[in-house]
């Protein structure tokens, strides 16, 4: 009994020691560590999602690589990451281009021994406060060219340790994200222990397994280096991105950017002491949507080529000619199937692909403008469906140079024309007399202009309608307005050339939404880019429709069917008519049969006379399904037809790629 006694008594003591160990003695010690856990959350990039065109074309994919990275812990100081990054230098090779002298200094001081060496040099640089001291110590190390002699080892260490000290506490940051060997990361996985912090991972960038024939519209990603845009950082941060994270920076990319780049992994972070005990995955994450684009990749290559070989072959007998532009668009939905369009420098003669310019270059485009025209002193009263003949004429006003039709300089052609008629031959007197009739000015030759300036903003109200003047709402970034000439009683004279498409300018977008308007009777739809957002199958396929982009009208056009037919019986005849001076006889060939209206407008190119050449188009001409519009400025031969050459390619090309004409004559 004695012997068990003693036993319990040896117990109890051990117990008591125990106590007295975890309370009073690392009491302090204990209490600390339990009240300094602490949870923190860190997430991680996902997958971005795909891009296809209307087929189902693969047009933007992502391509994976591996990677090194860099998650910096909690109250990690400069010396450990001076430590880190010198060791991890020893097994990995990285870019040091754009390596800076401050950030070899970063890295020289945050050696504690250098550091040491450098304050000894400086006078009381134990009371200085630390920016100061900051300040001095860089001052003295690049004095004395501390630094520059490193070695390619050091600029290495020194390339990482700045991508560490940049990241934020349990932020992850790409240490390299190209070129990683095999060596590299088996050195790395070898080492990981003593790399606090290194990880092997992977990283993805963009690619275009199908050519970058659209690259211009979808636009770019911004890499890890590059970060965050700057003139969107606050933005973005507010909204959970880390500074190096990639997003888009531009056009489709950067518009449907909530959609492609998915929802980040969560991790919910235990730590006690600073330091990393535990990670527990608290969601998933989730890869980013796919988007189906209206765009059909194989039309708009071959859209794309035909502008630019058209722009190629007229620069020769056209030398002020700064590229071409086209769009083509589905007049029942506002869907784009081609964006087309390059630039041209004219002092070298380099061809460019600038399909962007169709929606941020601004042209007079010319009497393209004249179905609007008729269309609005149709709704105004000025002339009904029935009561529309005027007499085509010089326009002869007091103290003002003659105005006259391209055909009818003298007179000699003089002539009565219906609105339709009118369209037909293109008449400029036409619309100037209407122009003056919706100003409440009766044309008497001789006699002098009386008209109100608010006669601009009327003309002008009546094309918005259209989409002339106003932004389209089109689904990309950077779109134009457009431009408005000075709208002033000095300038009014200018108001009769605003009637025929003379004066303001527009984009080709423009062009095709307003084209679009008169197609299907007046309803003004938003051209889209988007067709859908899909799932992404787990093999990286297409996957389910989450959202399919519906029609959307911005207003619509008012008239009676016989007003519309005014000006759609205009259109057929600019093709298929019998008036000796129709515009568009050379596209009566095409087939299903078009409507269409072509433009050219007077302009200049550094005094040197010249011309927009400009068409609008839409067919079948009894039911349309598609819209072609094509602008070219600056042309110089006057028997250039590269207006309404490029529109019948265009056609050709669409009823053999996108849609079938079977059943439509």
């Amino acid at each position: 009994m004695n012997f068990l006694f003693l036993i319990v008594f040896f117990l109890f003591a051990a117990l008591i020691g125990q106590l007295v160990y975890l309370q009073i003695i690392n009491g302090n010690q204990f209490e600390s560590e339990a009240t300094s856990s602490n949870n923190q959350t860190e997430t991680k990039n996902v997958q971005r999602g795909l891009i296809y065109d209307s087929s189902g074309k693969l047009l933007v994919a992502n391509n994976t690589t591996r990677a090194i990275t860099y998650t910096k812990p909690l109250s990690v100081t400069s010396s450990e990451m001076y430590t880190v990054a010198t060791n991890l230098a020893k097994y990995i090779t990285v870019d040091t281009d754009t390596l800076t002298t401050a950030n070899k200094i970063a890295y020289y001081l945050a050696n504690p021994t250098n550091t040491k060496n450098v304050n000894a040099h400086i006078k009381n640089a134990e009371s200085l406060s630390v920016s100061k001291l900051t300040k001095l110590q860089n001052k003295y190390v690049k004095e004395h060219g501390l630094v520059k002699n490193f070695t390619t080892d050091q600029k290495e260490a020194a390339y990482i340790y700045n991508k560490m000290s940049g990241a934020y506490a349990l932020s992850t940051v790409y240490i390299k994200t190209s070129d990683v060997t095999d060596t590299e990361m088996a050195e790395v996985g070898e080492h990981m222990s003593t790399l606090a912090g290194v990880k092997v991972g992977t990283s993805s960038s963009r690619s275009y397994p199908n050519g970058e024939s659209v690259k211009s519209v979808i636009g770019t990603v911004t890499t890890e280096k590059q970060g965050l845009p700057s003139d969107k950082i606050n933005t973005l941060l507010a909204q959970g991105y880390s500074r190096n994270d990639s997003v888009g920076s531009s056009y489709i990319e950067s518009q449907y950017e909530n959609v492609l780049k998915g929802t980040k992994q969560i991790i919910n972070v235990i730590t006690r002491n600073n330091k990393v005990v535990k990670e527990v995955t608290q969601y998933g994450g989730s890869d980013g949507d796919s988007i189906q684009l209206t765009i059909n990749a194989e039309f708009q290559s071959q859209v794309q080529q035909i502008v630019q070989d058209a722009v190629s072959n007229a620069a020769s007998s056209n030398p002020y000619i700064p590229g071409g532009y086209a769009v083509v668009m589905n007049p029942k939905n506002g869907a784009i199937y081609a964006l087309a369009g390059v630039s041209r420098d004219v002092s070298t003669g380099e061809i460019t692909e600038n399909a962007l310019g169709t929606i941020n270059q601004t042209f007079v485009m010319g009497s393209v403008v004249k179905g609007a025209m008729v269309m609005g002193a149709l709704t105004d009263g000025v002339i009904t469906p029935t009561n529309n003949t005027l007499l085509e004429e010089p326009i002869k006003l007091a103290g003002t140079a003659t105005k006259a039709s391209w055909f009818n300089k003298t007179g000699s052609a003089n002539m009565n024309l219906t609105a339709s008629e009118a369209l037909e031959v293109s008449s400029n007197t036409y619309m100037m007399k209407l122009a003056m009739l919706e100003g409440g000015f009766t044309y008497t030759s001789g006699a002098a202009l009386n008209l109100p300036t608010s006669i601009f903003s009327k003309l002008r109200q009546n094309f918005k309608q259209y989409g002339l003047g106003v932004k389209t709402g089109i689904d990309i970034p950077g779109e134009s307005s457009g431009y408005e000439g000075t709208a002033d009683q000095s300038h009014i004279g200018n108001a009769l050339d605003l009637s025929f498409g003379n004066y303001d300018a527009y984009t080709t977008i423009q062009l095709a939404q307003y084209a679009s308007t008169i197609a299907n009777g007046g309803y003004r739809l938003q051209p889209h880019i988007l067709k859908s957002i899909r799932a992404t199958n787990k093999d990286g396929s297409l996957g389910a429709v989450k959202y399919e982009f519906q029609p959307n009208v911005l207003n619509v056009v008012s008239g009676t069917k016989a007003q519309w037919n005014v000006v759609k019986t205009g259109l057929w005849l600019v093709v298929h008519g019998t008036n000796q001076y129709k515009t568009g006889g050379s596209m009566e060939s095409i087939t299903p049969q078009i409507s269409a209206k072509t433009g050219t407008a007077q302009t200049y190119y550094n005094n040197i006379e010249t011309e927009t050449l400009s068409a609008i188009s839409y067919a079948p001409a009894t039911d349309p399904q598609v819209v072609v519009v094509v602008a070219f400025p600056n042309i110089t031969d006057t028997s250039s037809k590269i207006n309404t050459e490029v529109v019948k390619q265009i056609y050709e090309a669409y009823w053999k790629t996108v849609q079938s004409s079977d059943g439509y004559s």
